[in-house]
């Protein structure tokens, strides 16, 4: 073997040329990787606040509230509340002051309070319904305070689709923060081994 084709200036060009793009490539990958895990980090940081200081305590009120709804029917054996009968409205009015009143204010609260961390670009008109709903029954209420029981509900009806809207939100967003909190191995070996045991 010839020593001076080892060292000859192609062969040395070409040596340098590779280990520029290699160094190159490394550089690329490590920037690329640190971006994606820097976004990853960001969307991850803002769905723990939506669900921290959003969804997740909209959720957990409006779940109490349903739940103390039902219950309350069922004491009183119907299946919805209206009409609120003469002799429901003693139970109904302390249900109202101790138990819905207190949760709804603190739905409205936030909803007004933190409506920056709405998932969506527009203002779920559920969500707006809702706070008028509330707004509505803080005059009913201030009436009963004042004696005059001629209104029993609020002259703005619940929205439907609020619990709903709520339900599915905070869920994408559980689902959502799971996939960034996990990997993509972990996410393979959920669907092999729990599609299994089903």
């Amino acid at each position: 073997m010839d020593l001076s084709t080892l060292f000859s200036p192609s062969l040395l060009q070409n040596a340098a040329v590779l280990t520029v793009i290699l160094a190159f490539v490394g550089y690329l990958t490590t920037f690329l990787s640190a971006r994606m895990l820097a976004r990853r980090k960001d969307k991850l940081e803002l769905i723990n606040r939506c669900l921290n200081e959003f969804y997740g305590p909209l959720y957990v009120a409006s779940q109490a509230g349903n739940i103390a709804y039902r219950s309350l029917l069922n004491k009183q054996g119907k299946t919805q509340s209206f009409p609120i009968l003469d002799s429901e409205m003693k139970e109904w009015m302390l249900w109202m002051n101790t138990t819905f009143m207190p949760l709804n204010d603190i739905r409205e609260k936030i909803i007004i309070e933190k409506a920056s961390l709405i998932v969506e670009e527009q203002m779920p008109h559920c969500l707006l319904d809702f706070v008028t709903h509330v707004v509505g029954y803080k005059a009913v209420v201030a009436k009963w305070a004042e004696g005059d029981y001629s209104e029993r509900r609020s002259t703005i009806g619940w929205p439907p689709e609020f619990d709903l809207y709520v339900e599915r939100s905070y869920a994408a967003l559980k689902a959502e923060q799971t996939r960034l909190l996990h990997g993509a191995l972990w996410r393979l070996y959920q669907r092999l081994f729990h599609r299994k045991g089903r």
